[in-house]
């Protein structure tokens, strides 16, 4: 340790000040013939002088030393609001300055998170993107407004268990959380359908695991998408007409020629190429009018069996229980046939195998339920939130109705649809559709009700 020159003036004074008050005592011992007796008390004398001028000196490195050791546990508690005096020149006084240094610089750090948390706080909870943090117990730490609004009807959330929640909130929304997939769902609000995208994520901090569940409403978003494919819509079929019209006009100019001219013998080719461009472009606004043509759905009591059976003829699938529901379904028969159809189509055009192209139905308390699940390559975030729109289409060959009209069929039986990616790769489809309110399964076999008849 390099001596400054405070420790060198302490160390000679201190010296001085023994040497003097050795000799003094020797030379009183001497005058009255003790000298033995004075070089004795001289040398007691300067060893309790010794004592008392160091524990004197040091007494104010141990107080600095002491305030240091209190700030460094200040420094722990994450106080930063404590400065130490400095007062002389020595190492313990440097030390000092650099404490100092370190706890004006984390008080800035800290002033600049600070200001950093509250305006990032201030975005999320004016955001309409819904955010809801819970720990490894399952306990909400973190929440916004607008996912205050969903869950709890605004009340405050921070501190409650998430799994309690699920049983109030609208059912699709804690099936869809409980389920851990990401997914589309609708609710009601203020009397309007908004659609919602529910996302999971999960992350540790601290060492410990954290889940973070995003709901961002998509209303607005589908509704500009819906606009733009609206507009496409309208681009495609003007070309499609113009395809088919400039023909048939052509072809009608040419056989009123050939009239004029009585060259009949090409009339019949004139004729079958209108015809021909006739039917394709018949077929062509068929496809597109079907979805705004839906007829009110005609719903009847169906038994289960029965509508498997008639399906198993028209499309290859497995069932993951074996022993369907023993409660019928209530519902148009030919329509959800027509919804099952397209999502069995869909399902193996996702590259899934046959023998993972399932389909499973069970009942709650005031549902049916039916989830057709495959192993293809599910969608992307982009596609899940505009799987939905008309017209939309990732397919090459493909119209972009199917999945838009399967979920305007379940509307109009007052259900909901919902899509959601597997965790092991492929896509979940989720249907859920009201029971019959006023008849039970065992009053509808004992009064022999008719059923529809697929």
């Amino acid at each position: 340790m390099q001596l400054t020159p405070r420790d060198i003036q302490s160390v000679i004074g201190l010296w001085l000040t023994t040497l003097i008050t050795a000799l003094t005592f020797y030379s009183i011992g001497a005058r009255l013939g003790f000298e033995w007796l004075g070089l004795a008390a001289a040398v007691i004398v300067s060893l309790l002088l010794s004592f008392i001028l160091h524990r004197w000196h040091s007494r104010h490195d141990r107080t600095r030393l002491e305030a240091l050791h209190n700030g460094l546990h200040n420094l722990l508690d994450n106080d930063f609001s404590v400065s130490l005096a400095k007062s002389d020149r020595d190492q313990i006084d440097d030390i000092l300055g650099v404490y100092n240094t370190v706890t004006e610089k984390l008080r800035k750090e800290r002033q600049t998170i600070y200001q950093r948390e509250l305006l990032l706080d201030t975005v999320i909870q004016n955001t309409s993107l819904s955010l809801i943090l819970t720990d490894h117990n399952g306990t909400i730490v973190y929440s916004n407004a607008m996912a205050r609004h969903i869950v709890n009807a605004g009340k405050a959330i921070t501190g409650l268990k998430l799994g309690p929640l699920l049983d109030v909130i609208p059912p699709i929304v804690g099936e869809l959380i409980r389920s851990g997939q990401d997914g589309l769902f609708t609710l009601e609000d203020n009397g309007v359908q908004e659609t919602y995208h529910l996302s999971h994520g999960r992350f540790v901090l601290n060492s410990l695991e954290h889940r973070l569940l995003l709901i961002k409403k998509l209303t607005r978003e589908l509704q500009r998408q819906e606009l733009n494919t609206w507009k496409k819509v309208i681009r495609v079929i003007s070309h499609e007409l113009n395809n088919s019209l400039a023909p048939i006009s052509s072809m009608a100019h040419s056989g009123k020629v050939a009239i004029e001219k009585q060259r009949y013998e090409y009339l019949r080719e004139i004729l079958d190429t209108i015809s021909e461009r006739s039917e394709h472009l018949s077929r062509f606004v068929s496809s597109y009018a079907n979805v705004v043509k839906l007829p009110k759905p005609d719903r009847q009591l169906v038994p289960w069996s029965e509508l498997f059976e008639s399906l198993k003829r028209i499309s290859h699938f497995e069932l993951d229980e074996t022993a369907l529901p023993s409660t019928p379904g209530y519902f148009d028969a030919t329509q959800i046939q027509q919804v099952l159809v397209n999502l069995l189509k869909n399902a193996k055009e996702s590259g899934s195998p046959d023998s993972d192209v399932r389909i499973k139905v069970w009942h709650s308390e005031e549902h049916s339920h039916i989830s057709v699940s495959d192993r293809g390559s599910g969608m992307n975030s982009e596609v899940m939130s505009q799987a939905l729109v008309p017209f939309y289409t990732t397919k090459k060959e493909g119209s972009g109705i199917g999945l838009p009209l399967c979920r305007e069929i379940i509307d109009l039986h007052d259900g909901s649809f919902r899509l959601e990616n597997r965790e092991e790769g492929g896509l979940r489809v989720l249907i859920s559709l009201p029971l019959m309110n006023r008849i039970s399964a065992s009053q509808w076999e004992r009064a022999g009700a008719p059923h529809r008849h697929l």
